[in-house]
């Protein structure tokens, strides 16, 4: 196992508050390790808790949208934007959540591909449109999703989820972040 966080020479937090070496504990007893991407925000404490802030409230807050539709707009997003650390995290994620490691796959490389339902796939649609040609988003886009049952709020979310995912590939990438080797056995 390769202990390489990111390109960069990031520190790695030997000296942590406790609520941040208590957070990174409980990332190791839930899933048995710590992400890399973690592990890179740690040269700054306030961009962890930043980070981590809007993560645990996008991915695992209340949300009219599932964990697993979350995770999959992670993983459209990201293979959109090229981000191999998401690709290979959230699609175990995804592997993971739906039980299927066909989705998962189909998902990271071509979510076009993979076997959806209608609403499922009109909110993968959508999400690609803000994370290619957000500026291109008009009222009828919105209105596509409404009529499968998604809920201002929904949209909202979906909107959110791209956005976090958009900045958190280019950082991913641009750093050089690799993910963890744990993740390309998970859920398989």
């Amino acid at each position: 196992m390769t202990d390489q966080v990111t390109a960069l020479d990031l520190p790695r937090g030997e000296d942590l508050p406790e609520r941040t070496a208590k957070y990174l504990a409980l990332c190791e007893e839930k899933i048995g390790f710590v992400p890399n991407v973690l592990r890179a925000y740690l040269f700054d404490l306030a961009k962890f808790d930043a980070f981590v802030a809007m993560y645990n409230d996008l991915m695992l807050g209340e949300s009219g949208l599932s964990k697993l539709e979350r995770e999959m707009i992670a993983v459209v997003v990201s293979s959109i934007n090229r981000c191999w650390y998401c690709q290979v995290a959230h699609g175990a994620a995804v592997r993971e959540l739906s039980g299927d490691p066909i989705l998962g796959e189909a998902m990271v490389m071509n979510y076009r591909t993979a076997p959806l339902d209608p609403r499922r796939r009109a909110m993968l649609d959508f999400a690609a449109l803000v994370a290619e040609a957000s500026a291109t988003v008009s009222e009828a886009d919105r209105a596509a999703l409404r009529a499968h049952g998604f809920s201002d709020r929904d949209i909202f979310d979906i909107i959110a989820v791209v956005g976090f995912f958009s900045m958190s590939n280019r950082v991913a990438s641009a750093t050089g972040m690799q993910p963890n080797p744990e993740y390309h056995a998970m859920a398989r």
